[in-house]
């Protein structure tokens, strides 16, 4: 899906003069995940690979490349996997602000990537994750 929307995208943007992709991608393509789910994480990976490549060979067209790289969020999959306290604590505690992202916090991380704010920014691997990507362990 990533692929196809810069695919078909990317000309758009070229015909318009320019703007902003923002590609989702995750916290796992940088830091890895303990649970097996390989195909996943693997997919994160090339969307940031790709991403970098695509902003670097559209730079000077005006279009801007970015992946957005969610941490763990409050969202109804997540929390029918993590269906008990216990569960939501055994993850909690790799998490440095100690709570899930909400989406309107990635809303709006994609809305600054989308706007002329982020005019100087390409290429990037954005992550919002609650720190838990920059924790080796957390305090407690």
């Amino acid at each position: 899906g990533v692929f196809f929307g810069c695919k078909f995208g990317i000309p758009a943007l070229r015909r318009a003069g320019g703007g902003s992709v923002i590609n989702t991608a995750s916290f796992v393509a940088i830091l890895g995940a303990a649970t097996p789910q390989i195909a996943y994480t693997a997919s994160k990976g090339a969307v940031l690979s790709m991403s970098r490549e695509l902003a670097i060979i559209h730079a000077r067209e005006h279009i801007r490349v970015n992946a957005l790289c969610p941490g763990p969020l409050r969202t109804d999959l997540l929390m029918k996997f993590l269906n008990t306290d216990e569960k939501k604590q055994r993850r909690l505690v790799h998490i440095p602000v100690g709570r899930f992202g909400e989406a309107r916090e990635m809303a709006q991380a994609a809305l600054f990537l989308a706007s002329d704010e982020s005019s100087y920014v390409t290429g990037t691997d954005f992550l919002v994750d609650g720190g838990i990507t920059a924790a080796y362990v957390t305090p407690e």
